[in-house]
């Protein structure tokens, strides 16, 4: 997408207008004010040759063009942590199961536990192993765990009070 540098900042970046469609672009109307950043990740490998950042945040001053491109790669962290949940921790097919509220709530709350104690589990790995636990994969975690988890045997509910 080409957008039209309407003024160019200190910071590098520059503000630029979009439009809901071309004939709202040919007549200049409709548009939406914003700041555009285009930025190189160095020392990365396989990083594409230039990204762009596109935002309503348009004072260079309180946000520079740097500090907003690193927060944008932070911001994927937390959308890995929900593909992880929601597709392999989860399962891509299973629904919540619960009909109320509070259950749903409860339900989501032991996934969110499952989730942390898996990064836990990698975190310590990689402390030990002197990695990064980004490095890891937590789906390989996860399938290392559940194949250890068919070792332990399980309680039935039934069985709890004759084991106390």
């Amino acid at each position: 997408m080409r957008l039209a540098r309407d003024e160019q900042l200190p910071d590098g970046s520059y503000l630029s207008h979009i439009y809901p469609s071309g004939q709202d672009w040919r007549r200049k109307t409709n548009g939406v004010k914003v700041r555009v950043i285009d930025y190189c990740l160095e020392g990365v490998p396989d990083a594409e040759p230039i990204y762009r950042l596109v935002t309503t945040i348009l004072d260079h001053q309180k946000a520079p063009a740097a500090q907003l491109a690193a927060l944008y790669h932070e911001r994927w962290e937390i959308e890995t942590a929900l593909d992880e949940l929601k597709t392999h921790l989860r399962g891509s097919k299973i629904v919540l199961r619960s009909r109320t509220p509070d259950l749903v709530r409860q339900e989501f709350y032991g996934l969110m536990m499952a989730h942390f104690a898996i990064r836990g589990l990698m975190h310590e790995a990689a402390l030990r192993a002197d990695d990064d636990p980004d490095q890891l994969s937590f789906i390989h975690a996860v399938r290392v765990i559940r194949r250890k988890l068919a070792r332990f045997p399980s309680i039935p509910p039934s069985a709890e009070a004759r084991v106390s």
